[in-house]
C-alpha cells in the first residue's frame, strides 16, 4: 500500500503539539534572547504568561470599567472581560516606553521606564509606577541606572498643580496623597517638603519645608524655612515660624509665621515703604502705600512720603485696560517739600504738584472715531525735589495734549482737543482749553456723475477748514488766578475756503489757480492812542507814552486772496557705458506762482487805526494785534515769485544688486532758489533770494545748508536802499546771512558684523512694563554697542557799520555718547554721557552696573557730576512676590 505522506502537515501537527503542551504559552523560537532582554513586555492572564519581545512593541493601554485593552505600537490588542468593575469610573491611559506587566490575579500593573498614568485631570510620570486596582491607589518613584543614579522622580499634575519628589503615593477614591520630598511651583515661587500631604479640596499639607523663588530644584539660592505649612491653592500659603536661608546658612532675620500670597494674576496688599536719611529732608519713609486689584481690567495703588522735618508727599495712581479696547494710567502727586531748618539761610518750602494721564485707544475698536490723551504737567520744584526718571529730570519743557477725533464717510472730520506747554525753566506756561477744528474733505460741485470724458472745470474743487479755541499764556505760578485769566484768556476762531481749479497746460506743465477766503473772529480788540502828560495812579508813576485799552466784545474781519502756480519737472541724464560712474541724473523743478492780495488797512474797512505820537507821526496799528488769529493784510501786494528745485543723482557699480549691477547714490537731494517781486510796492519791489540745500553722506552724516541774499545796497547801518548791489557794487547779491548745520548719528554693535535675526516680537504687556521702567530695563539681547550723537550747527549774520561788514558768528555744538557691553553672561555695563562746548566739561553723565545673580539682581549707578550727582546700590530678589526683599544703599543728590 502506498500511503500519499504530506510532509508539511506533519511538522505543522508538531509544531502545534509542542506549542499546546509547553508552560510558556507563547514562547518564539527565540526564547533564550527574550529572557535576556531588560525591555520585554510580560502580561499575566489566568495564570497563563505571555512573553513579547523586543524594543518595538510598547502598550498603550486603557482600563473601561472591567475591561482591559492592551494595544501595542504593533497593532496586537488583548481584551479580558473578566476583571471585576471598580470604583474608578473614567478610563484610565497607561504608557511605558519599556515595559507593562500586568498581574490579573494580584490586579496590579507595573510600568517601566518614562511610565505616565493618566486620569481625568491627574496626570503621572516617572521612571516607575505600580498601580493597584484593588484599593485604587497608585506609587511612583525613581530608579537606579546603570551608575547607580536616581533617574526619573515623580511628577503629579493635577489642574495647575505640579508637584516634583522621589517617592509619591496617590488614592484615586479619596484623592488624597502622600509624597516624599516634593518640589512644586505654586504662584510665583517655589515649595520644597520633606513629607507632603495632598487632601481631597486639593489642600496641601507640608512638613520640614522651605519656601523660596528660585527655580533651583536642588539647594536653591535661598528660602524661608519651617517646620509646619498650609498650602490653599490660588490662594494663600500658611507657614510657623519661619527664618532666612541663603546658601544652605541660617541667618538671624526670622518671622514668627509666614503668609506668602499665590493667587495668580493681581493681589492686593500693603507696599512696604524704603527707609533712610537725607542731609536736608532728615529721616524717611518713601513710597510706603497700599495697592488694590480692583478686578482684571483695573488696578489702583496710593503711595506716601513722610520726612522728620515736616516734608510729605502722596502719589495715586489708578491703571485701566480693556483688552482691543483701550488702555489708560493716570498718575497724580502732591508734595509739601521743606528743605533745611527755618533758623538755616537754605530753608525752603514749596508745594509741588504732578498731574501725568495717558490714554490709548485701540484703532480697530472704533475707526471713526478716536480718543487719545497725553498729559503731562509738573511744577518746578516737583522735578527738583521728588524722585523721578532721568528723562523728565533733564527736561525742562513738557507738553500735554487730549484729543477726540470723529469723521463721517471720511468726507467730514471733527476733532476736540485740549492742550498744554510748559517751561519750569522760565516757568511760562500756555493753556488751550478747549480748541476745536472742523475739516471738509475736498469735494468737486462740478465734477458730472454720469462719466465720460472731463472737462477741465470739473476739476474745481473746494475745501473747508475752521479752528476756534481759548487760549492762555501766564506764569505756571498764577495760572489759576481768576484776575490772571480774566486779563490773559483770548477766544477767537478762524475759517478757511480754498476754491482750487487745477489745469494741464501743453501736457508737461500744471496750472494752479486758487480762491482763499479767511474769516477771523475775535472776542476782543484793541485800541490805542497817545498820552501827552505823565500819570498818577496811586504809587505807580506812567510815563507820556502809547496807551492801549482793550475792548471786550466780538469783532470779525473778512479777507481775500488770490493766488497761481504754473510747474513742471525738467530731467537730464548722461549715461557712461564703463569708469566708476556710469550715469548722472538732474532734476529741475521750476515753478512760476503768483499772489494777489487788496488792500484791507483802509479806515472804512474798520481793521486798522491811527495816532499821533510824541514826534508828530502818524503811527498805523491793527485793533487785532496779539489776536490768536493774527490781522488780514494792511498793504496791497502782488507777488511774483520763481523757484527752482534741484536734485543730483549718480549711479555706480555694486556687487550687491544682481539685477542691475548698479546702485543710485545722491549728491544732492535738494537744492532749492526762491524770490519773488512785489508788484503793489513802489519802490523794494524785489524780496531777499533764499537758498538752501541738504544732502546725506555715509548714510549718517547729514549735510544742510541755508543762506539769504539781497540783490538791494545797504546804507551805512545796513538798511536797504532802492538801489541794486550791482548798481552800487557791481555784485548780483548781497550775503545777509547764511547757516550750516552738520549732524552725525554713529551706532556701532555686534549686529553689524552678525548677519540679522528676525527681530522678537513683544507683546504689549511687556512693551508697557519695559516703557514703566525704562530706567531698569536690562536688554540682554545685545552684546555691546556703541551710540555717538554729534549735531553743529554755524549762523553768520552780517551786519554793516559805517559801510564796514562786521560778522556776528554763532556756533552751537553738541555731543552725546552712550554704550553697553556684557562683561560676561551675568555682567553688563552701560554708560551715557556728553559734552557741553559752552562751558568745556561734561554734561549729564551715568553709569550703571548690572549683576544678574540668578534669582537675585544687584544693581550700582553713579552719577559722578553735575547737579544730579549721586549714586546708589541696591541688591534684591527678582520675584515681585518678594520684592520688598532688598538691601539699598544711596547717596542722594540732594546730599551733596
Amino acid at each position: 500500500m502506498i500511503v500519499n505522506i504530506n510532509f508539511k502537515k506533519i511538522i505543522l501537527l508538531l509544531w502545534i503539539i509542542v506549542f499546546c503542551f509547553n508552560p510558556l504559552c507563547l514562547i518564539s523560537s527565540s526564547l533564550t534572547k527574550v529572557l535576556l532582554l531588560s525591555d520585554s513586555i510580560t502580561t499575566s492572564y489566568n495564570d497563563s504568561l505571555a512573553i513579547a519581545y523586543g524594543d518595538t512593541l510598547v502598550y498603550k493601554d486603557i482600563i473601561v470599567g472591567n475591561r482591559v485593552i492592551s494595544t501595542s505600537i504593533a497593532g496586537d490588542t488583548v481584551i479580558n472581560e473578566n476583571i471585576s468593575r471598580t470604583k474608578i469610573d473614567d478610563k484610565v491611559e497607561r504608557y511605558a516606553r519599556d515595559s507593562i506587566v500586568q498581574d490579573i490575579s494580584q490586579r496590579k500593573i507595573y510600568l517601566y521606564g518614562d511610565a505616565e498614568v493618566k486620569y481625568q485631570d491627574i496626570i503621572l510620570s516617572a521612571e516607575f509606577i505600580e498601580v493597584d486596582l484593588t484599593t485604587n491607589t497608585v506609587f511612583a518613584s525613581g530608579l537606579e541606572d546603570t551608575t547607580g543614579k536616581i533617574i526619573g522622580d515623580p511628577e503629579f499634575t493635577q489642574g495647575d498643580q505640579t508637584f516634583k519628589s522621589t517617592t509619591m503615593t496617590y488614592n484615586f477614591d479619596t484623592q488624597k496623597g502622600m509624597i516624599s520630598s516634593v518640589v512644586t511651583e505654586d504662584g510665583n515661587g517655589f515649595l520644597h517638603g520633606k513629607k507632603v500631604k495632598k487632601l481631597e479640596d486639593n489642600t496641601v499639607n507640608i512638613l520640614h519645608g522651605t519656601y523660596t523663588t528660585c527655580n533651583l530644584e536642588e539647594n536653591p539660592h535661598f528660602g524661608f524655612k519651617f517646620k509646619k505649612s498650609r498650602v490653599i491653592p490660588d490662594s494663600k500659603i500658611v507657614t510657623g515660624p519661619a527664618y532666612m536661608e541663603i546658601e544652605q546658612m541660617p541667618t538671624p532675620i526670622g518671622l514668627p509665621f509666614g503668609f506668602f500670597p499665590n493667587k495668580t494674576g493681581q493681589t492686593s496688599g500693603i507696599v512696604i515703604p524704603t527707609f533712610g536719611e537725607y542731609t536736608n529732608r532728615g529721616f524717611y519713609l518713601e513710597d510706603g502705600g497700599y495697592y488694590w486689584a480692583i478686578n482684571e481690567y483695573m488696578d489702583f495703588q496710593v503711595l506716601g512720603d513722610i520726612y522728620s522735618r515736616g516734608g510729605w508727599g502722596i502719589k495715586p495712581r489708578f491703571r485701566y485696560k480693556k483688552r482691543y479696547k483701550y488702555s489708560g494710567d493716570i498718575n497724580l502727586g502732591y508734595a509739601v517739600n521743606i528743605v533745611g531748618t527755618k533758623d538755616t539761610p537754605d530753608y525752603t518750602k514749596s508745594t509741588d504738584f504732578k498731574v501725568r494721564w495717558s490714554h490709548r485707544q485701540d484703532p480697530k475698536a472704533r475707526p471713526n472715531s478716536t480718543f487719545t490723551a497725553d498729559v503731562n504737567i509738573v511744577s518746578g520744584n516737583y522735578v527738583k525735589y521728588n524722585v523721578v526718571s532721568a528723562e523728565d529730570y533733564l527736561s525742562n519743557e513738557f507738553q500735554s495734549s487730549v484729543a477726540y477725533q470723529k469723521n463721517w464717510g471720511g468726507k467730514f472730520f471733527l476733532t476736540l482737543n485740549a492742550s498744554h506747554r510748559q517751561n519750569t525753566k522760565t516757568h511760562k506756561v500756555d493753556v488751550s482749553l478747549p480748541e476745536m477744528t472742523f475739516t471738509v474733505n475736498r469735494f468737486y460741485p462740478l465734477r458730472s456723475k454720469k462719466g465720460g470724458k472731463k472737462k477741465f472745470y470739473e476739476d474745481l474743487s473746494v475745501s473747508y477748514t475752521m479752528n476756534s479755541r481759548n487760549q492762555i499764556s501766564t506764569a505756571d505760578s498764577v495760572l489759576f488766578d481768576m484776575e490772571t485769566i480774566e486779563n490773559n484768556m483770548q477766544a477767537g476762531a478762524i475759517h478757511k475756503v480754498p476754491i482750487s481749479l487745477p489745469i494741464k497746460v501743453l501736457k508737461y506743465f500744471t496750472l494752479n489757480t486758487s480762491f482763499n477766503i479767511t474769516d477771523r473772529m475775535y472776542s476782543r480788540s484793541i485800541n490805542k492812542y497817545w498820552e501827552s502828560d505823565t500819570t498818577i495812579i496811586g504809587s505807580d508813576t506812567i510815563p507820556p507814552g502809547v496807551v492801549i485799552d482793550t475792548i471786550n466784545g466780538f469783532r470779525n474781519s473778512i479777507d481775500y486772496s488770490i493766488t497761481s502756480s504754473l510747474s513742471t519737472k525738467l530731467f537730464g541724464m548722461v549715461g557712461f557705458k564703463k569708469g566708476p560712474v556710469r550715469a548722472i541724473r538732474h532734476v529741475l523743478t521750476p515753478s512760476i506762482n503768483f499772489a494777489y492780495t487788496p488792500d484791507f488797512g483802509s479806515a472804512n474797512l474798520g481793521y486798522y487805526g491811527a495816532y499821533i505820537d510824541g514826534n508828530g507821526r502818524e503811527v498805523t496799528y491793527s485793533h487785532f494785534e496779539g489776536s490768536l488769529y493774527g490781522s488780514p493784510p494792511g498793504q496791497e501786494s502782488g507777488r511774483v515769485g520763481i523757484s527752482l528745485g534741484n536734485n543730483l543723482e549718480i549711479k555706480v557699480p555694486s556687487k550687491k544688486d544682481t539685477i542691475t549691477g548698479l546702485k543710485k547714490i545722491k549728491l544732492v537731494e535738494s537744492f532749492s532758489i526762491s524770490g519773488n517781486y512785489d508788484l503793489a510796492k513802489d519802490s523794494l519791489n524785489m524780496s531777499m533770494i533764499t537758498m538752501s540745500g541738504r544732502t546725506t553722506l555715509w548714510k549718517n552724516f547729514n549735510v544742510q545748508y541755508g543762506s539769504i541774499w539781497d540783490p538791494y545796497a545797504a546804507d551805512s547801518a545796513g538798511n536797504r536802499i532802492n538801489k541794486f548791489e550791482w548798481d552800487v557794487n557791481r555784485r548780483l547779491l548781497r550775503l545777509e546771512q547764511t547757516t550750516w548745520r552738520l549732524s552725525l548719528g554713529f551706532k556701532l554693535g555686534d549686529k553689524d558684523f552678525k548677519k540679522k535675526d528676525k527681530p522678537s516680537n513683544a507683546t504689549e504687556d511687556e512693551i508697557d512694563e519695559i516703557n514703566d521702567n525704562l530706567d531698569e530695563y536690562v536688554d540682554w539681547s545685545i552684546p555691546w554697542s556703541i551710540n555717538l550723537n554729534y549735531n553743529f550747527t554755524y549762523t553768520n549774520n552780517l551786519e554793516y557799520i559805517d559801510y564796514m561788514k562786521v560778522p556776528n558768528n554763532t556756533v552751537v555744538q553738541t555731543l552725546s555718547f552712550a554704550g553697553q557691553v556684557n562683561i560676561t553672561p551675568k555682567w553688563k555695563f552701560t554708560f551715557n554721557s556728553g559734552w557741553d562746548f559752552t562751558q568745556n566739561k561734561l554734561s549729564y553723565t551715568s553709569i550703571n552696573l548690572y549683576r544678574d545673580l540668578h534669582c537675585w539682581e544687584m544693581r550700582f549707578s553713579w552719577i559722578p557730576l553735575g547737579v544730579r550727582k549721586s549714586w546708589n546700590f541696591s541688591i534684591n530678589v527678582k520675584a515681585s512676590i518678594l520684592q520688598d526683599l532688598k538691601l539699598n544703599k544711596k547717596k542722594d543728590f540732594r546730599d551733596f
